[in-house]
């Protein structure tokens, strides 16, 4: 099958350009090249609870919004909406409709600058999908030095850390016809700016970083419903080594060139229609979990033409759905539905599954552990696949929606949040899941969690559509 996509002062400026990051800086989507991964020294939590233990503060946000937020620094930078779809029982009028950079002090939550852009009409019309992730679902990204985001089809914005904007660019207008909206956020490479404009434009485009010049665009008319954010990924040994630019699109997987736009190579992919999550990397191989009708596979990068049979280590039908996976180890995990399913990231064969218990210190042993057929607890006799019962996720305990927030992965624990604040803490690396511990934030469902948390020096930031957590060992003090 073949694919639809056919000096000195330099040198000081790079210099000092990399001191204006902290070492623990969590610039992007998902942290360091989208992993999820926070390796730091300092201890993050495993329990908290809302007004309670470990919380170190939480601030009321101005707008809603899902997008996870980025930290540089003393800095936190974060999107949300306002003016319309804010009163769940009266959405408004579009025309009131507006996106906001929001930039926070990292010790306190205190608001230090709120840039607000008039959105380019018109939008998506409140309701459905578009009730459950709204109009900011797109993560920032920063060079440590700017912060630039994507509000969909009203374009690409890029600011200085005190809120000047430097510039901003069109990236389309079109729509998902089914109202779905948009959600994938920007990247960064060298000087670059990638951004998967899929929903607006059947478009991928780079944009110079400091001037917001178009540097390229691939645009494909196979190029759509996609709303997971590429990743980059380093291959090849010696003079061969390269960057490749990784884009999963409906059935296949791309491999490009993030510096042209041009495809390098191509492999067949998930059995689905439509790509929601984000891929993982680890070393030179791409780990990509679909969802709805698709399944998992394992390619290493590197390759050139149809790396289908050369390349992927392996496919499975196994599910996901929009959350993305976290390696650990010999390890790839995911969450779907309440379940946490962890594979042999060489092989895909299944180590285990478990479905997450509220009140349980462990859970009920579920699927697979060394073959086994068992499954779901008594309460929950649904089978392999199954969703509903009392678990953790897919309108867990009784609550309707699905789950946005990808995990984490801290210290070798995996933190996996749902919809209605509650949050598993659970070893990774093992034969069998180990449950730590079960937490709750929120108001038992009735303001959803649907970021991905932050991760910076033994704090993790948490997000509701309306709030914004700290959670850390260390209180501030009066």
């Amino acid at each position: 099958m073949k694919p639809n996509l056919i000096v000195v002062f330099g040198s000081l400026s790079l210099f000092f350009s990399s001191f204006s990051t902290f070492a623990e800086d969590w610039l992007r989507f998902r942290g360091p090249n989208g992993t999820g991964i926070y390796d730091g020294k300092k201890t993050v939590p495993t329990t908290w609870s809302e007004g309670g233990e470990n919380v170190k503060w939480k601030v009321e946000l101005p707008g809603k919004g899902i997008s996870s937020p980025i930290l540089v620094g003393d800095k936190i930078f974060l999107t949300t909406w306002s003016g319309y779809g804010i009163d769940l029982e009266n959405a408004g009028e579009q025309e009131n409709l507006q996106r906001h950079l929001v930039c926070l002090n990292r010790k306190t939550g205190e608001e230090i600058w709120n840039k607000a852009v008039k959105a380019e009409l018109p939008e998506d019309r409140w309701g459905g999908m578009i009730a459950q992730h709204g109009y900011a679902s797109h993560t920032p990204v920063s060079d440590g030095e700017r912060v630039y985001v994507f509000y969909g089809k009203t374009g690409v914005y890029a600011y200085d850390l005190d809120g000047n904007e430097l510039w901003n660019k069109s990236v389309g207008t079109g729509r998902d016809p089914r109202g779905w909206g948009t959600a994938s956020s920007p990247i960064l490479h060298k000087n670059l700016l990638i951004v998967n404009a899929a929903i607006e434009d059947r478009a991928i485009y780079a944009f110079d970083k400091k001037t917001g010049e178009e540097v390229w665009k691939q645009q494909v008319d196979s190029l759509t419903d996609v709303w997971s954010t590429p990743v980059l990924v380093e291959a090849g040994e010696g003079e061969e080594r390269r960057t490749d630019l990784i884009v999963p699109v409906p059935y296949e997987v791309w491999g490009m060139n993030p510096e042209t736009g041009k495809l390098r190579w191509y492999c067949e992919g998930i059995n689905s229609s439509n790509v929601s999550s984000s891929p993982a990397v680890d070393g030179d191989t791409v780990y990509i979990v679909g969802g709805r009708n698709g399944g998992a596979l394992a390619v290493k990068a590197g390759g050139k033409g149809d790396v289908t049979k050369s390349h992927v280590l392996w496919s499975d039908t196994i599910r996901g759905r929009i959350v993305s996976p976290v390696v650990h180890k010999n390890q790839l995990a995911f969450v779907r539905d309440g379940i946490i399913t962890c594979l042999d990231k060489k092989t895909g064969d299944e180590i285990y599954r478990a479905r997450v218990e509220a009140n349980a210190p462990q859970p009920a042993k579920l699927a697979f552990n060394g073959g086994s057929e068992e499954f779901f607890p008594v309460q929950n006799p649904r089978g392999k696949g199954g969703g509903s019962g009392r678990g953790f996720g897919r309108g867990g305990y009784g609550g309707g929606g699905q789950d946005y927030a990808s995990p984490v992965l801290i210290n070798g624990k995996i933190y996996a949040f749902n919809h209605r604040g509650e949050c598993v803490v659970a070893e990774l690396g093992g034969t069998e899941f180990k449950q730590i511990a079960f937490n709750r934030l929120g108001d038992g469902g009735q303001t959803w969690f649907h970021a991905t948390p932050a991760v910076v020096d033994g704090e993790m930031f948490v997000r509701s559509m309306t709030s914004l957590y700290c959670i850390s060992a260390a209180r501030e003090t009066e």
